[in-house]
Parts: C-alpha cells; sequence; structure tokens
C-alpha cells in the first residue's frame, strides 16, 4: 500500500548472460544466415504450462540458457566470442518475444483493464457529483459534508493520477513513467491514503461529540475547514519518506538504453532493517489505529442512539405530555400543547437524522476498511516478513496484489453509491443533476419555497428548546 503499484518480489540478479543469445543456424544449407534465427534456443525449451512468475524474467533459467549455448553441438562457443556484442535486429526480435509472451494482457487481464475503467469513471462521476452537490445546495454545508468533500476530493486525485499508472505497471509489469512520477505517483497515493484515514476519523470524531458529549465541544464548520487544512499539511510532511526511498531500476541492466521493459519503480532502502520498520509504522498509523478508534467510537454512537431511551415511541412521548399537564394546570391549554409537541417531536427528528448519518458514516468506514484490509496485510507479509521471497506459486501472489490494488480504487468509487443510496439529501441533489433544464427550474422554486418554509420552522423551533441543553440544531445532522 505504500506506493499503491505492485512490484513483484523479483530477484534482482544481473542477466550476467544477457549476450549469450544462441545464434542458431537451420540445417537447410544455410539459406538462412545466424542472424534470422537470434531467440535463445533454452527459451524455447521451456515448458509451455510454466507460468510468466517462475519464468522470473528469464532470472531463473538464464544458468541453463548459458549451459545449453555453450554445450557440445551447438557451436555456441565460437558463436559467443564472435557475437559479443548482439546487434540491433537481435535485440529487437528478443524484445518482441518479451513484449508477446511476457507483457502483453492476457486473457484474464482484460476483465481486469475493464474493471479498472469502470471504477475510473464511476469514481470521477461520483466523486464530482458528490463535491457538486455540496457546492451548489448551501443546505448541505454541514461539518459532516465538509468532510465528505475532501474524502471525495482525495478520491478524485487518486482516481485521475494514480489509477492509470497503477493500471499499467499491474499489466505490463513495467514502469513506463520516468524518475519523476515514479517519486510523485506513489507519494500521492500514500497522502491519498492518510487523507482518507484522517477525513474518517475527524467525522468519527465530530460525531462522538456532538452526540455523546453535546456540552463538551461545538461543532462548527469553519472548524472544519481548518482541520482539514490541518489534515493535508499532516498528510504531505508524514508522506514525504515514500517520495525519497522510491527510485526507477532496471530488472536486465544490459537492456536499459534500448527499452524501458523491466524497468521497475520500486523502495530502495540502505538496509533491510529500514523498510521493516517504515511499513510496521504505516500499517499501524495508517489503518490499525485509527481503525480501532473509529469502531470504538461508533460504538459508543451507537449505544447512545439506539440503546438508550429517547423520544420515539407513544409511550414515551405520552408520558411526557401527562408530566408536562401535571406539573402546571395552566399549561393544558391548547398553545403550551402545541409548542411541547414540536419540542418533543423536534427530539426525535433529530435522533431519526443522527441515526441515518450515523448508519452511513458506519457503512463508509466499513467498505474503506474491508477494501484496505487485503493491501495492507500483503504489504506487511512482503516487506516486514519477506513471506513472498521463496514462494513457488508466484501467479497467485501476483493476482493477489493485482486484486488488492483493484479494491483501493474501488473504495473511492463506492463512497459516492452508498451517499446515493443512504442520503436521501445527496441522492436529490444526484437527480437533480442529471435533469433537464426546465425541470430544473421548476426544481429551483420548490426549493427555494421548501428553504423558507424550513428556516422558519427552524426559528420557531429555535425559539421552543432554547433552554433544552441537550438538542443541538437539526439541520447540522441531516445529511
Amino acid at each position: 500500500m505504500a506506493s499503491g503499484i505492485r512490484h513483484r518480489d523479483f530477484q534482482r540478479t544481473r542477466w550476467t548472460c544477457s549476450h549469450c543469445i544462441c545464434k542458431v543456424q537451420r540445417h537447410s544449407g544455410g539459406a538462412r544466415s545466424a542472424r534470422s534465427s537470434v531467440l535463445p534456443h533454452c527459451i524455447f525449451n521451456l515448458r509451455p504450462e510454466q507460468t510468466r512468475l517462475e519464468k522470473e524474467y528469464f532470472t531463473d533459467r538464464m544458468d541453463s540458457v548459458c549451459t545449453d549455448c555453450s554445450s557440445p553441438g551447438q557451436g555456441a562457443n565460437s558463436s559467443v566470442d564472435s557475437h559479443q556484442h548482439s546487434n540491433l535486429d537481435d535485440d529487437d526480435e528478443l524484445l518482441r518475444y518479451i513484449w508477446k509472451e511476457y507483457l502483453h494482457p492476457k486473457q484474464y487481464e482484460w476483465v481486469l483493464i475493464v474493471a479498472y475503467i469502470i471504477v475510473f469513471f464511476v469514481s470521477l462521476i461520483g466523486n464530482s457529483l458528490v463535491c457538486f452537490a455540496v457546492w451548489k445546495n448551501r443546505n448541505m454545508r454541514t461539518v459532516t459534508n465538509y468532510f465528505i468533500v475532501n474524502l471525495s476530493f482525495a478520491d478524485i486525485l487518486v482516481t485521475i493520477i494514480c489509477l492509470p499508472a497503477s493500471l499499467v505497471v499491474d499489466i505490463t509489469e513495467t514502469w513506463f513513467f520516468g524518475k519523476t512520477l515514479c517519486k510523485i505517483v506513489p507519494y500521492l497515493q500514500t497522502i491519498s491514503v492518510s487523507v482518507s484515514v484522517l477525513t474518517l476519523s475527524s467525522i468519527a470524531h465530530d460525531r462522538w461529540y456532538v452526540i455523546c458529549h453535546p456540552l463538551m465541544f461545538k461543532s462548527t464548520a469553519q472548524r472544519a475547514r481548518k482541520n482539514i487544512v490541518v489534515i493535508w499539511v499532516v498528510s504531505c510532511i508524514i508522506m514525504i519518506p515514500q517520495a525519497v526511498v522510491m527510485e526507477c531500476s532496471s530488472l536486465v541492466p544490459e537492456l536499459t538504453n534500448k527499452t524501458s521493459l523491466f524497468t521497475v519503480c520500486d523502495e530502495h532502502w540502505g538496509a533491510d532493517i529500514y523498510p521493516k520498520i517504515y511499513h510496521t509504522c504505516f500499517f499501524i498509523v495508517t489503518y490499525f489505529a485509527p481503525l480501532c478508534l473509529m469502531v470504538l467510537a461508533y460504538i459508543q454512537i451507537c449505544h447512545k442512539l439506539w440503546c438508550q431511551q429517547i423520544p420515539g415511541s407513544t409511550s414515551v412521548l405520552h408520558r411526557k405530555f401527562k408530566t408536562f399537564q401535571c406539573s402546571s394546570p395552566s399549561a393544558a391549554s391548547g398553545e403550551s400543547v402545541r409548542v411541547r409537541t414540536s419540542t418533543v417531536c423536534a427530539e426525535i427528528k433529530q435522533v431519526r437524522a443522527r441515526r441515518k448519518t450515523a448508519r452511513m458514516l458506519m457503512v463508509v468506514l466499513f467498505v474503506f476498511a474491508l477494501c484496505y484490509l487485503p493491501i495492507s496485510v500483503l504489504n506487511i507479509m512482503k516487506r516486514v516478513f519477506g513471506t513472498f521471497k521463496n514462494s513457488n506459486d508466484r501467479e497467485t501472489v501476483y493476482a493477489w496484489f493485482t486484486f488488492s490494488h483493484w479494491l483501493i480504487y474501488a473504495n473511492s468509487a463506492a463512497n459516492p453509491i452508498i451517499y446515493n443510496f443512504l442520503s436521501g439529501k445527496f441522492r436529490e441533489e444526484f437527480k437533480a443533476a442529471f435533469t433537464c433544464h426546465l425541470c430544473g427550474q421548476d426544481r429551483t422554486r420548490s426549493q427555494k419555497i421548501r428553504t423558507r418554509t424550513s428556516t422558519d420552522s427552524r426559528k420557531s423551533l429555535s425559539t421552543q428548546v432554547h433552554n433544552m441543553d441537550s438538542v443541538s440544531r437539526i439541520s447540522d445532522q441531516i445529511i
């Protein structure tokens, strides 16, 4: 997860026999020159059932290649001596073979490409609509929605910049984008992860104080905007090591000046202990610790909203009316009853709105934890414990890493879908974004009426519940 891009755990052995290319002449009277058959004789002898990962870019087979090339009967000794430097045609044909057999997308990888494309457009359109909805509707500019917009912006950033690069690397096994982007893309990926985690943590912190300790903390939009700035600054600072250690290197140095194939963008540390420390801290700070704290916060929020006795049933409402009437006979007038009814209904409406908000946020948190769990575990296994260094089933490892990277981007696409299903406000704005201009005019007039009515209701309600410290503004809780 550190870079968000899969690098297979290949051995960094040099291709010491890179020029040991068997110039196998046809035995048909030498009709074709030695140049016409330039591919390694030993490569053709590899079993077809071997996977790409078992071949290890030929590194596991180079000894056998050189042995076969130098064996009697092949004329390899004289060939190697006379062809220390392969000509350009030889290299081109070899690279074409490598592209066809190793780098060209396989059948299941085309499915992966389609899945990436779907996620790209859903994430880009969905998160853009989230930002547009909050910007367009002033009533939606609540504290929670400010954090949701920040989360959507981080998702847009990672979708535009990181997703295409990750797809290309996962399919071609090569980094084509140069040394500069090798540092920038993984850095932005980790910043996005940090921003997402800190934003979800800030939402949980805000909801916990507002619902569980309403008198200890005042949640305001200005404070939310300041928190968002702090989130980005902190994320940019703590992820600097990721940009420092990312470097481009070639698995086949002899081909560095001829092709970008076999170039990887990976971490380069001075000692083995450093990546273990870094990735352990990364896992704790950006996944495990925040997730535990958020789970505890939402457990208390659920206990407050669902388990404690709240106004919401007929018996509770009747008991409130009865107590009010018995304590003050003069309060039995119609006006007093209406005021009391409005107060209790306001409490009921507030609790229901908070329940809907909490339910939606818990689903967002659950999807985030589920999507980031595979890559978090795989990176710990790879970087800290070195689990995959001697793995014999590298194709399965590759599939797991590829799928885990897709899940990261799928999480970005899932959030707007969650908002659409669990938030009536967002659903209305999403629908409005696709309506015609005339329908939009009618909706604007009706929205003005609803806004004016809602404003009058809030003013009346504010007067009725002025002395009730446990009731905060309802409009700030409805998403």
